[in-house]
């Protein structure tokens, strides 16, 4: 009986232009490795692999070479090492993100807790075509979450305290799109200007700032064939509950109105991007 391709594939075993030969993905979350789980993969590689592995542009690890009658005992071995395979084909993929407020002095948000509970509820799921989230702890957006079918931004929702505030001026050059001025003795903010960078509130000296983490969602990014840049319908979300109602919305959308082989963004251009905000607001709000 012939292998079952598709099945490997869809368990992340994805064929080598070599017979019998497959690089296989593995599940990493948020882009984190214990080192205990490197050893593994390593040794892994060694033993069914040539002794390589391969750094994807998604954050991802693949070992290339294993052969088809291995399959079985990588797997195995694997997962007593406390390492999953990932997957391939129309499903959620291996969520990306950066290392957040708990590592990177920009970070507004905590990234990989967020990039877990999104994995945890989502990773796996079949829809119509691939899906990809990606989660960037702040505006600087290094991992470009508009690239994602979902792009998760973290920012802060800012507060000036006048009570604390000695007009010093540090945060007016702080903030690049000059939402902040200093004129006649007083501080004034144009909100309309104000991208929730946060810069205000990690560079005053006196705390005359408070940032409160905020999200910032984009739906429909993809850069394979089609490139585009995710769109933001939704204002500035508040809590993680918010971002599931809406991610939940998303993927119901998609498996409602997607075709097969077609990409979540060619679904909501097709039924109209009006339809798809309706639909997830009232997801979000009610």
């Amino acid at each position: 009986m012939p292998p079952d391709y598709k099945a490997l594939k869809n368990g992340g075993f994805m064929r080598q232009v070599q017979k019998n030969c497959f690089s296989l993905r593995l599940k990493v979350v948020g882009g984190n490795l214990t080192a205990e789980q490197l050893c593994v993969i390593a040794e892994i590689s060694r033993k069914y692999g040539r002794g390589t592995v391969h750094l994807t542009s998604r954050q991802g690890v693949e070992i290339p070479f294993i052969k088809l009658d291995d399959v079985e005992r990588v797997r195995t071995e694997l997962a007593e090492g406390g390492v999953d395979t990932g997957v391939c084909g129309p499903r959620v993929r291996t969520v990306t993100a950066c290392q957040g407020r708990a590592i990177c002095p920009g970070g507004c948000i905590e990234t990989y807790p967020l990039a877990e509970a999104i994995s945890e509820r989502y990773f796996g799921r079949a829809l119509p075509h691939k899906f990809k989230f990606g989660v960037v702890g702040c505006v600087n957006n290094c991992l470009k979450a508009e690239e994602n079918d979902i792009g998760i931004k973290g920012g802060y929702a800012v507060s000036w305290l006048p009570e604390k505030c000695t007009l010093c001026g540090v945060c007016v050059p702080a903030c690049r799109e000059n939402a902040i001025a200093i004129d006649g003795g007083g501080l004034s903010m144009d909100d309309t200007r104000c991208n929730h960078c946060g810069r205000c509130v990690k560079s005053c000296p006196f705390d005359a700032w408070s940032g409160e983490p905020v999200y910032l969602l984009s739906f429909g990014g993809t850069f394979g064939n089609l490139i585009a840049k995710g769109e933001a319908i939704l204002p500035i979300l508040h809590t993680e509950e918010e971002i599931f109602r809406a991610s939940d919305a998303a993927l119901a959308f998609f498996d409602q109105y997607g075709k097969p082989g077609e990409r979540f963004r060619v679904s909501i251009e097709r039924e109209g991007w009006a339809s798809f905000q309706k639909y997830i607001t009232e997801a979000v709000y009610g």
